[in-house]
C-alpha cells in the first residue's frame, strides 16, 4: 500500500480525523521521509478508532487547537483534512518529545527558506497551541 493509499484508507474510516505532524509534513512537501504510521488528530473525548492497518498514531486536541489551522487537500480523489503548514510546524514543536526536536527545527527552517510560511501565521498558531515561549528562540534565530 502506498503512502497515499494509507492516507485515503484512514480518512475514509475515520472521517473526522485531521492528518497532522509527520503525515502533514509529507503532504506539504516538507520532508523526504515517508512515515510508517499515518498521524491523525482527533477530539480529546473521541473514541479511539479501531484500525489494524494501516498503522495510525493518534494525537488528541480540543477547542481551537483542534479546529484552527485546518485545510482540505484532495488525495486520490478524496477530500482529506490536513493541518496547515504553520500549524503542522507548531504541532511538531508541541509534540517534540514524540517526533523529535530536530524534525521540528528542520521543518521550520525548510518552510521559511522556501517561503512557504509567514511568521505571523506561525506566531498565531504557536499562541493558540500554547508553545509560543518554546518556539520563540527558534523563530528569532531564523528571522
Amino acid at each position: 500500500m502506498s503512502g497515499n493509499d494509507s492516507v485515503v484508507e484512514v480518512v475514509t474510516r475515520v472521517p473526522r480525523a485531521t492528518l497532522c505532524l509527520l503525515t502533514a509534513l509529507r503532504l506539504h512537501g516538507l520532508t523526504t521521509q515517508n512515515p510508517f504510521d499515518v498521524w491523525i488528530m482527533i477530539d480529546r473525548k473521541a473514541r479511539k478508532p479501531s484500525i489494524d492497518y494501516p498503522p495510525i498514531r493518534i494525537v488528541r486536541a480540543s477547542g481551537s487547537a483542534l479546529s484552527d489551522g485546518i485545510e482540505t487537500f484532495v488525495v486520490d480523489g478524496v477530500d482529506v483534512r490536513v493541518t496547515t503548514i504553520a500549524k503542522t510546524i507548531v504541532d511538531c514543536f508541541k509534540y517534540r518529545n514524540t517526533v523529535g526536536t530536530d524534525v521540528a527545527i528542520e521543518a521550520l527552517r525548510d518552510a521559511w527558506r522556501r517561503k512557504k510560511i509567514r511568521m505571523n501565521d506561525v506566531v498565531a498558531a504557536a499562541k493558540t497551541n500554547r508553545v509560543d515561549n518554546i518556539m520563540r528562540p527558534y523563530l528569532e534565530s531564523i528571522v
